[in-house]
């Protein structure tokens, strides 16, 4: 259970190790639904190559969307994308960072199941059996079919229950063929994605470092205002909503002294912790301007230092800052002749 907790403690410290985490589970989870997955193949000549090239990509490009859809940044970025300019830019490294780390986070629960298809074999079996060269593997003493019937035959090598071409071309024979070219294109996938993956961990750093610092600064910013901001719109929708509450009691048991009902007595509530975190913002109006403000045009990245005072008072406008001289050291260094 303590590994456990700190796994879970790992994934939850930052962002980027929680989609990581995400996407693990993603991956295991595609290749459970793999096993679980009961796979029939028509065995019909027009609907095998349907059939076994959609258990091949459709199932990919769903886990590739719902990668995108749990990862949080989603909404961040497109956010980011679609804000006016107003008083802070818009740096088109820091949303093409945010899309691509997203998108390779999305493309590892793909890359596993697509990984595994191939090298299972069944569905390059149940695609392409139509298209296994009888003249090489098959009997061509066998009395010869039209290409119909032919096409018949074929595709009932992944059904070997009802298959009836042995004459023909053994189905073990077929099968083994076409399983060893599906694990050839396996292996060369999965040689191919850890190859790219290799790249760019290695290459990146060698060309653009500085840029990709920058990038990723930025990305972690922008998350860490927008949670922020959620944090101090939360806080301040709290003191706002007791704010009204204690002022609708208030009143309340300003209606009843004036119907002569006796209140109990109770100690008066302090209002100010509360009324100092709304900020001066206090009606709806003001509230929706401020959001739309924010919104709209977001403040520049530009802090300015406050002022430093001198040995008589403040820094005159216009003037540097003066900084505390600092004490000089000395240092003595001796030589000596052997």
């Amino acid at each position: 259970m303590d590994k456990f907790r700190m796994i879970f403690q790992f994934f939850q410290s930052n962002q980027e190790s929680f989609m990581n985490g995400i996407c693990g589970i993603m991956a295991l989870a595609s290749t459970q639904m793999y096993s679980a997955f009961d796979f029939n193949c028509p065995c019909l000549p027009r609907y095998n190559l349907a059939y076994g090239l959609g258990i091949l990509l459709v199932p990919p490009f769903i886990l590739f969307l719902l990668g995108f859809v749990l990862n949080n940044n989603i909404s961040m970025l497109a956010e980011e994308w679609r804000r006016p300019q107003g008083q802070r830019g818009k740096d088109p490294a820091v949303l093409r960072y945010m899309f691509c780390s997203m998108a390779q986070r999305a493309m590892i629960a793909p890359a596993v199941w697509v990984s595994v298809t191939l090298l299972d074999g069944k569905c390059i079996t149940c695609a392409f059996c139509t298209s296994v060269p009888v003249e090489t593997l098959g009997n061509t003493s066998h009395p010869r079919l039209s290409q119909g019937e032919m096409q018949r035959v074929l595709a009932r090598i992944p059904c070997k229950e009802i298959y009836s071409g042995q004459e023909l071309i053994a189905n073990e024979v077929a099968v083994r063929y076409l399983r060893c070219i599906s694990q050839a294109l396996g292996w060369c996938f999965v040689l191919l994605m850890t190859m790219m993956a290799f790249l760019v961990r290695s290459l990146r750093p060698c060309f653009s470092q500085a840029a990709f610092l920058k990038s990723r600064y930025w990305s972690h910013y922008i998350d860490i205002e927008r949670k922020l901001f959620d944090e101090t719109c939360a806080e301040h929708a709290r003191s706002f909503a007791k704010v009204c509450i204690q002022q609708f009691f208030e009143g309340m048991s300003t209606d009843l002294v004036s119907t002569r009902c006796h209140l109990p007595k109770k100690a008066p509530a302090d209002p100010g912790e509360a009324a100092e975190k709304l900020l001066g913002i206090t009606d709806q109006g003001t509230m929706n301007m401020a959001l739309k403000s924010w919104h709209r045009c977001k403040p520049p990245l530009n802090l300015q230092p406050p002022a430093l005072p001198t040995g008589n008072g403040w820094v005159e406008e216009g003037q540097p800052p003066m900084h505390p001289s600092v004490p000089r050291r000395e240092t003595a260094a001796y030589y000596s002749w052997v």
